[in-house]
Order: structure tokens, then C-alpha cells, then sequence
């Protein structure tokens, strides 16, 4: 898939890893809806970036604030590139409390609906728009790629409604990709390790001391510019599909 003059859709893309995506897909030649609730910053990063770039304030479990991102994306060009990176503030999740208290339904289902539901929603109204595509030499109209985690496959103590929503998401990659092939349309899934990003709200130095040496190789945290190279590595590669790239420095989670 050819990134140059393709329009694409980053959710969350006001944020670290999404942010990253925007840049990268702008450099190699692609405009992009910049999707995020975060409108203030999404409008900085599309006033930087030029008019390869448009700002859109969205929900990602919103069916009509999506379809705006999906039109706004549109009019930048024929759809072919998402990119769900979006995210949420995050909040430790056990079953019981150690005084015995359940924990709050509200609040896993919220997590569920952002980044499940959310991701399912971008997907079915993307690629509804991607089939209407020309296809390319390859017969190919568009690629989705969604955002799980390690934590799908070793969630930690605290993590149960996180690591349930990005297992979902892993598990959706596989049937999106086999539903979506008769229309060219390819999905893929990159489950991230520990990568630095604003969200931490900490220094980067801070980070790196707590979290970065539980990583084998390279001794650090992840950086979002590392993600958005994957991203264009799968964007390139028409043979990649229905596949969950781990970038993680061979970390493995332990339970705590």
C-alpha cells in the first residue's frame, strides 16, 4: 500500500503513539485526520503540521462523531490507512478489593467501550468507506491497524478490565481480516510493550528508572517513534494481515 497522497485516520491522534503515527504518515507523503478528544491538541499538532493535516474531535464510541472522522478523513483524499491508537486514563481493576469490596461495573464497562467497542466502531465505518476504494495493483483499497497490548496475553494484578478490552481487540484482528479480504482490505493488530508517553505524566528520565530495566533488550522503554515505524512497515507490506505484532523488547510481563 502506498502512503504518498493516501488519506488516513489516526484516533487518538493527539496523543504519544498516535501522534508519532500522524508525523510519520505526514513525512511519507499521506494526509491525515488527526482524531482525538483532545481537540486543543489535535488543532496544535494540525496547525505544525499544514494542511496535510486536519483536526476532528472524536469519540471513539460515538457512531455519528466517528463517521464525521471518517468523512473528514475522506475529504482528504480516497480512505486507506487507520490507525486506532486511541487511549484512556488508567485506573488498577481487582475483581475484590482487599476489604472485600466488588469492583465498580461502571467503570470496567467504560474501559470495554473505549477501547473495544471504540476500535470495533472505527473499524466498521472505515472500512464501509475503504470498500468504496479503487483498488491498487495488488487489488488492495486499505489497511486497518488496531492497538492491543502485552497485556492481553500477560495482564497484571490491577489490570483486569485493560488486559480483558485489549484481548478482545486481539481477538477481533484475525475475523476482521478474514471478513474484510474480499474487499482488499487488510487488518492488523501491534500489541505494544512499555513505551514512554505523556500519559505517564512523569519525566522521561523518571520512567525510564522505574519501568525501563524490566525490559531484556534494549534496556529501556519503548519510544512512539518506534511504533509509528511498525505502522509504516505494515502499511507497506501487503503481505502482512490478520497478524499481532508484539514491539516490546521481548518483555513479558510478570504478575505484578
Amino acid at each position: 500500500m502506498e502512503i504518498a497522497n493516501s488519506a488516513a485516520l489516526v484516533t487518538g491522534g493527539a496523543g504519544g503513539l498516535g501522534e508519532a503515527t500522524v508525523r510519520r504518515l505526514v513525512a511519507a507523503g499521506a494526509r491525515v485526520a488527526v482524531a482525538d478528544l483532545a481537540e486543543d491538541r489535535a488543532k496544535a499538532l494540525a496547525d505544525e503540521l499544514g494542511d496535510a493535516v486536519v483536526a476532528v474531535r472524536t469519540d471513539v464510541t460515538g457512531e455519528e462523531s466517528v463517521q464525521v472522522a471518517v468523512d473528514a478523513a475522506s475529504a482528504l483524499g480516497e480512505l486507506r490507512i487507520v490507525v486506532n491508537a486511541h487511549g484512556a486514563p488508567s485506573s488498577r481493576t481487582r475483581l475484590v478489593a482487599r476489604d472485600g469490596t466488588p469492583h465498580d461495573l461502571a467503570g470496567f464497562r467504560r474501559t470495554i467501550d473505549i477501547y473495544l467497542t471504540g476500535t470495533f466502531n472505527v473499524m466498521r465505518l472505515a472500512a464501509a468507506r475503504m470498500a468504496k476504494n479503487s483498488v491498487n495493483d495488488s487489488g488492495a483499497r486499505g489497511v486497518i491497524i488496531n492497538t492491543a497490548s502485552i497485556a492481553a496475553f500477560e495482564g497484571q494484578v490491577g489490570q483486569l478490565d485493560y488486559s480483558a478490552a485489549k484481548s478482545g481487540v486481539v481477538g477481533m484482528g484475525l475475523v476482521a481480516a478474514r471478513d474484510l479480504s474480499p474487499l482488499g482490505i487488510r487488518v492488523m493488530t501491534i500489541a505494544p510493550g512499555t513505551f514512554f508517553t505523556p500519559a505517564f505524566r512523569m519525566s522521561e528520565e523518571e520512567a525510564q528508572e522505574r519501568w525501563g530495566s524490566a525490559v531484556p533488550f534494549p534496556k529501556r522503554m519503548g519510544r512512539p517513534a518506534e511504533y509509528a515505524q511498525l505502522v509504516q512497515s505494515i502499511v507497506e507490506n501487503d503481505y502482512l494481515n490478520g497478524e499481532v505484532i508484539r514491539i516490546d523488547g521481548a518483555q513479558r510481563f510478570g504478575p505484578k
